[in-house]
């Protein structure tokens, strides 16, 4: 009955597997802007979560960061997307020891983009969504519900099976 309360971007068209990722330019944790269009001829894992330093966040984040050798084998470059600002994801970043970039989303535009913007009135945050956008920039797979626990692995499966393809 109240479902249209926690649709987020209802009128957006929803992103499908082979559309081109939408680019962007948001600040990291170090105050370094960042685009999906930097990374053109490498794999991107884009994750978006609700809030630094929360239960489910920091474990999702701390799995990345114990998976991030594997990930760096096979090429993949993480970004995890909040609505927290650079400060807060500094923090974040330090308290965890996260050796990849968070993005500072504090607007929401970029969550919306990727339909990942959750929106009550006043309340927003990020819903968390996952992405893998291939060398060529468009989105090869994606998550609209994530097992923090599992993610990392499930992604790091998902990466070597993708390349096979593209082998």
């Amino acid at each position: 009955m109240f479902a249209w309360l926690f649709s987020a971007n209802s009128h957006a068209a929803d992103l499908t597997v082979g559309q081109t990722a939408p680019d962007f330019a948001l600040v990291d944790q170090h105050g370094k802007t960042q685009r999906v269009s930097q990374y053109t001829g490498k794999w991107i894992v884009l994750y978006f979560y609700p809030k630094d330093d929360t239960p489910g966040c920091t474990e999702e984040a701390c799995h990345f960061r114990d998976d991030i050798q594997q990930l760096q084998k096979l090429g993949v470059q993480v970004l995890g997307v909040s609505l927290d600002s650079a400060a807060s994801h500094a923090e974040f970043s330090k308290k965890h020891g996260l050796p990849f970039p968070l993005l500072a989303d504090t607007d929401g535009a970029v969550c919306a983009s990727y339909q990942a913007l959750f929106s009550l009135g006043p309340i927003k945050f990020a819903k968390r969504h996952s992405f893998i956008i291939n060398p060529q920039g468009k989105i090869a797979r994606l998550w609209r519900t994530v097992d923090t626990a599992q993610h990392s692995a499930d992604i790091i499966q998902a990466v070597k099976e993708l390349q096979a393809l593209y082998k």
